[in-house]
């Protein structure tokens, strides 16, 4: 049952693969020149698992199930937490209060349904862990009083490709096979899944299912949402299987309750999802504007047009500075097209002629067809949301996509330097931007102050984009103190939560709710909803042993 590599009990990634002291300091001394945050002279070490405390076991697992269950330190803290800065300096320092009772590998449904049974008869909570990516609190078993136990469901070995469809162009999958995994076996078929989430590496298509991710396209099929065609899932009460359809008008989507139901609902094991050819054509640029305001008339632009890029991210200053190798004064609009069937050259003429418009410049276009496809080939199955030219490409859009894919490892450097990295992201439409921007960044400044007693940084990127609006995506770094930090995240999250709603936007637009959202969740939904959801939930899972706590109260 156990991995070959070993994951890290504390941060983001396997423990062979975690920065060494060079690298550390190397990367503080960016964030410092950056973000001007005076850094500790010494970098704090992590507590090591052999001296962690971790409570003991409430529970004993039945016979029938010894074979899929574990009940090692290392299990249960791995599974103990999420990703968010705040499970990380807890667990980096050695803080860990909420652990599963038992971490539970199922092989089959079989295997599930018993899960659930024993669980629904001893009283305990089943969390769902996917890839243990979530930044919300989602996957954390802090379930509160009533239950007897917390048991942690990894499907990590339901991972494979069952089925490939591709005169429809879709693909049976289980839910808990990891992004790499996915499209490596989709290949064998010639086919793969373009939905890059920043977690692409750990986390599982039941995951991006069950929290609604956000993935490769920054326009057109965002979320997963728009890729799936059916879904099956355990419940307690039974088998929930939709039909393998293009689209139904029949009633209520059963797929769209399990799209963001966060595990309340059931256990997501297997899905339908719409795959494609891999891309050969690809053309990207870097654009620059004086402003993000700028940058932001250009995207509206581009997005109103029809053109719909692969990629059209848009960095502010500072965040261009920080993770594309800006200069600090300009805002950076990452733009790109792909393609497997046709030339996308016209495509990007087309959105440069509408950024130019907006002021916006540029140095030399990346681009490469079927000859270059057929020396990087594999490389273009895992270049993720850059959207740009040949694997490795030199330029800001090179930087930026390994930035991407890196910086859940960068994050992991915070705690050891005494940083503090909180990220909130949202949507709101293009009239309410302008003003919505100003309040967030202002209350994120204002926070940061009032908590860290000194200035930080509060970077914005656009993550998505549509027709109507962005979905903007915002980091703060900030001096902590050692500690104390838990405290000084919870007060500028929870300034830039009530911000966010306050201007207009969405709690989250890809994070998900989990438990940290909670609060400003159930202020954002309508009552009548609520209660719909509520007897669903009393319906499916009447003992309330499903991720208890997430979405709505037990």
């Amino acid at each position: 049952m156990g991995e070959q590599r070993r994951r890290s009990h504390w941060a983001w990634g396997y423990q062979d693969d975690l920065a060494s002291g060079t690298q550390l300091r190397q990367i503080a001394e960016l964030v410092a020149a950056v973000t001007g945050i005076t850094l500790p002279g010494e970098l704090e070490a992590p507590v090591p698992l052999e001296r962690v405390r971790l409570p003991e076991p409430r529970v004993a697992v039945p016979s029938h199930l010894a074979d899929i269950c574990s009940q090692q330190p290392h299990d249960r803290a791995v599974h103990a937490h999420g990703k968010a800065y705040r499970d990380l300096i807890r667990a980096f320092r050695g803080q860990f209060e909420h652990v599963p009772d038992v971490v539970a590998r199922p092989g089959d449904e079989h295997d599930v349904e018993e899960l659930l049974g024993w669980c629904g008869a001893a009283g305990l909570a089943l969390i769902p862990f996917g890839g243990g990516t979530s930044v919300v609190g989602g996957v954390e078993p802090r379930v509160g009083p009533g239950y007897a136990g917390t048991v942690s469901a990894d499907l990590s070995r339901l991972g494979r490709v069952l089925e490939a469809d591709p005169v429809s162009g879709a693909a049976r999958i289980q839910a808990g096979v990891t992004g790499p995994a996915l499209n490596e076996q989709l290949s064998s078929h010639g086919l793969t899944l373009r939905h890059f989430p920043q977690s692409y590496e750990f986390s599982t298509l039941g995951g991006w299912i069950a929290t609604r991710s956000g993935g490769h396209y920054a326009t057109g099929p965002t979320h997963i949402d728009d890729l799936v065609e059916s879904v099956r899932a355990v419940t307690p009460a039974g088998i929930w299987q939709s039909r393998r359809l293009p689209g139904s008008g029949a009633g209520v989507s059963p797929d769209r309750m399990l799209l963001g139901s966060e595990g309340i609902l059931g256990v997501i094991t297997e899905a339908w999802v719409r795959v494609q050819h891999p891309p050969v054509y690809r053309a990207a640029v870097s654009v620059r504007f004086r402003s993000l305001n700028a940058g932001a008339g250009a995207v509206r632009s581009i997005t109103g047009s029809g053109l719909y890029p692969g990629n059209c991210r848009l960095l502010d200053p500072a965040e261009a500075a920080l993770s594309a190798g800006g200069d600090g004064k300009h805002a950076l609009l990452m733009l790109g097209f792909e393609s497997a069937d046709h030339d996308v050259m016209p495509w990007l003429e087309a959105a440069l002629k509408l950024a130019g418009a907006h002021g916006g410049t540029w140095d030399d276009v990346r681009s490469s067809g079927p000859a270059e496809a057929g020396q990087a080939g594999a490389a273009h199955q895992a270049v993720g949301p850059g959207g740009g030219g040949r694997a490795g490409a030199p330029g800001h859009g090179g930087r930026w996509r390994d930035a991407f894919l890196r910086m859940p490892y960068l994050r992991n450097s915070f705690p050891a330097m005494g940083v503090i990295a909180e990220t909130f992201e949202s949507a709101v439409t293009w009239d309410k931007f302008p003003a919505f921007h100003e309040s967030v960044t202002g209350a994120a400044d204002e926070a940061v102050r009032q908590a860290c007693g000194s200035a930080g940084a509060v970077t914005c990127r656009f993550a998505f984009a549509y027709p109507d609006g962005p979905a903007p995506y915002y980091t703060v770094l900030a001096a902590g103190r050692r500690g104390e930090e838990v405290a000084q995240w919870d007060a500028i999250k929870t300034a830039a939560s009530d911000a966010v709603l306050r201007a207009g936007g969405t709690i989250t637009h890809h994070h998900a709710v989990g438990r940290d959202h909670r609060p400003w969740y159930d202020r954002q939904r309508p009552e009548p909803f609520a209660a719909a959801l509520q007897a669903a939930k009393a319906a499916i899972d009447p003992k309330g042993i499903l991720n208890p706590g997430v979405l709505i109260d037990p």
